[in-house]
Order: structure tokens, then sequence, then C-alpha cells
């Protein structure tokens, strides 16, 4: 069974850095990416992933994001730059068969995929 396990969340000042990771044992084939919920707001997709490198991002995080997999210790990261206060979320690795632009659809990903228990992120002013 799947099982997908972040860490490497916390409190950063405006403008700082954080990466989060995310163990995971769920099928190598499977596309994997990154959601954010924050408080009062629908779940949202943020990156994804292919086995063979392909990245897609939401504009919103376009060009300070990178998503990245590392296959020999099974281990997906986000490395997040310029960060802003409203990128302060609960953060939630995912994995799911398919492509990798279903991060998209958070909701249609985690039916078909899973979704691990999240990490906390918040950005100070």
């Amino acid at each position: 069974q799947g099982k997908l396990v972040e860490s490497g969340g916390g409190t950063v000042q405006s403008g700082g850095s954080l990466r989060l990771s995310c163990a995971t044992s769920t099928p190598n084939y499977y596309s994997m990416g990154w959601f954010r919920q924050a408080p009062g707001k629908e779940r949202e997709g943020i990156a994804g992933i292919e086995t063979k490198g392909y990245t897609t991002y939401a504009e919103s995080v376009k060009g300070r994001f990178t998503i990245s997999k590392d296959n020999t210790k099974n281990t997906l990261y986000l490395q997040m730059n310029n960060l802003k206060p409203e990128d302060t979320a609960i953060y939630y690795c995912a994995a799911w068969p398919g492509s990798a632009a279903l991060f998209r659809s958070p909701r249609d990903a985690a039916e078909f995929g899973y979704v691990g228990q999240g990490t906390q992120v918040t950005v100070s002013s």
C-alpha cells in the first residue's frame, strides 16, 4: 500500500526559503505532486512530476518553487524560494497513476491515488 510522509515545514519570513520532503512507498510509475490548503480555502494543486522527470506548475508558484524526486531515496522534494505570506498553508504530498497534470485536480488525484498527512508552512510578513 502507498504511504507518504511529509517533513520540512515550519515558519519563515517573507522572502525566505524552505525545502519540503516526502518519503514515499507508492509505485515508482506513479506521478507525484504537491497540494496546499490555506484556512478557509479549497485544496490547490501547485506542482506535479512524472516518472521521466517532466514537471508542471501552477502559475502562482512558477519560477519560485521547484519540484524534484530522488528515485534512489524514494523521496519527493519541493524547494520553495521567495516565499510570500499568501504561501501560508498546509502542504500535502500526493501520488497517483497517470499524467502529472492531474495535480490541477487534487480531488481526482486523491481519489485514484494517495495523499500524505500534510506539513504546515507559515510565512510571516
